[in-house]
């Protein structure tokens, strides 16, 4: 499926949030929580390595942002009011029908669960690998209160025994890593320790007109992404980049 199938947006507009207001400073985690990460010498290595084209597309993780990504928070006060990106449910159900899915998002588990309640139905939910929130990554008691930077390590996500079992080939030993996963995140720092698995996109700050078609150009080249036998060699050499003049049904332009 190209994007030439996403078609009008048919969800409920709201009125457009503030598109000029400034992403929140967020201070440095402590090293409590693990600190700020780098990419291991490792990862790096095997991001280096040329791409190779698979003849045939495959199973691969799609790990999704949910605020600033799929949706927009007008008032932090009233956590259960979202605005939703245009295509967002679309999108989503493509990948959770497609792929395996897992969310990550930085909100806290009850804010997190009234966003996927927003976006899939009940039976979409129960398809996803996993729905992580703030919980999720390894802060200190006192970092978790606090607006600290998260870092979304996809290691721990690979390590998590609900995610490893997801696994198409797990019986066998297959495990996920950095050749078939793709962070979709509005925040660059937030991949900083596997900056060759994210799909980087601008933040969401509710504009229910926002030009671009972005989550059908995500769609797009997620499905690039899983014909590639390691995503981080192709994401490294030929990373997401947004096109202003894309049209649906005309998924080259």
């Amino acid at each position: 499926m190209s994007a030439e199938g996403f078609g009008p947006d048919l969800s409920p507009s709201p009125t457009p949030g503030n598109t000029s207001v400034p992403r929140d400073t967020r201070s440095k985690p402590s090293a409590a929580s693990g600190g700020v990460p780098d990419p291991s010498p490792t990862y790096l290595v095997h991001a280096s390595l040329p791409p190779l084209l698979l003849p045939y597309p495959r199973k691969i993780l799609v790990v999704i942002d949910l605020n600033g990504t799929l949706l927009y928070r007008p008032n932090r006060k009233n956590p259960s009011s979202f605005i939703e990106r245009p295509h967002a449910r679309r999108f989503l159900s493509y990948c959770v029908e497609t792929f395996l899915v897992a969310i990550w998002s930085s909100a806290k588990p009850d804010n997190v669960r009234k966003m996927c309640d927003q976006l899939m139905t009940t039976e979409q939910q129960k398809k996803v690998v996993a729905i992580w929130g703030r919980d999720k990554f390894g802060l200190s008691s006192s970092d978790y209160k606090q607006r600290v930077q998260c870092y979304k390590r996809l290691s721990a996500l690979w390590s998590a025994p609900e995610v490893a079992s997801s696994h198409p080939n797990y019986a066998n030993g297959g495990r996920w890593s950095q050749a078939d996963t793709v962070l979709v995140d509005d925040s660059l720092e937030k991949a900083r320790s596997e900056p060759y698995n994210l799909i980087p996109i601008p933040e969401f700050m509710g504009d229910r007109n926002e030009p671009g078609y972005i989550l059908p150009q995500v769609h797009d080249y997620i499905n690039e992404c899983s014909l590639q036998a390691n995503i981080s060699t192709y994401i490294r050499v030929s990373p997401f980049q947004s096109k202003a003049n894309f049209m649906l049904g005309n998924p080259g332009a």
